[in-house]
């Protein structure tokens, strides 16, 4: 394997890149009673990612809200009632830029999530990882760190049970991504 971290390229091949969800995560933490945080994340998410012939990234994603995992099945099994995500009727999460990126070392990825009816802004922070060859086949991937906040009053997420959580929900994505060929 080959590597070339913290590098940034001046451009990366346009087109399809795919995510490895081998080598992905997406995963959060959210203050409970103030005192102390819970940690989980969604075993089931897919991304977008469409370079142009400029370099430039068009990104998007979406996570499969059933996925929810923080170790506690029947905490979990909760948190997906109409308590919380509400699963049943708003079973996806979705997250789209609102316009094309660079890559540079460090960079911001404005855009909007959707959950059910309610969209509402949220801005990443992006550190670039840089690119390594991976693989029997030298599959090239590109890597990503990212991290951001949402609100749960935004999406109207637990919102009967104040002082509980923290409105507060902090997105952590580590994302490898494979080049198209």
């Amino acid at each position: 394997m080959t590597t070339t971290p913290n590098t940034t390229p001046t451009t990366l091949r346009a087109g399809s890149w795919t995510l490895d969800p081998a080598h992905s995560s997406v995963a959060f933490s959210i203050r409970h009673l103030g005192i102390a945080k819970v940690r989980g994340g969604f075993t089931r998410f897919d991304t977008r990612f469409e370079v142009d012939e400029t370099g430039a990234a068009t990104v998007g994603a979406s996570i499969d809200l059933d996925s929810f995992d923080t170790g506690n099945p029947d905490r979990d099994a909760h948190i997906r009632t109409a308590d919380f995500l509400d699963v049943a009727n708003r079973p996806t999460l979705t997250f789209r830029a609102t316009e094309p990126v660079r890559i540079a070392d460090r960079f911001t990825v404005a855009g909007e999530a959707t959950l059910g009816s309610v969209t509402a802004p949220v801005t990443l922070t992006v550190e670039w990882g840089g690119i390594g060859d991976f693989g029997p086949d030298g599959e090239r991937h590109a890597g990503f760190s990212a991290t951001g906040t949402i609100k749960r009053s935004d999406f109207a997420v637990g919102g009967a049970m104040p002082g509980l959580l923290s409105d507060a929900v902090q997105i952590e994505l580590e994302i490898q991504l494979i080049q198209p060929r």
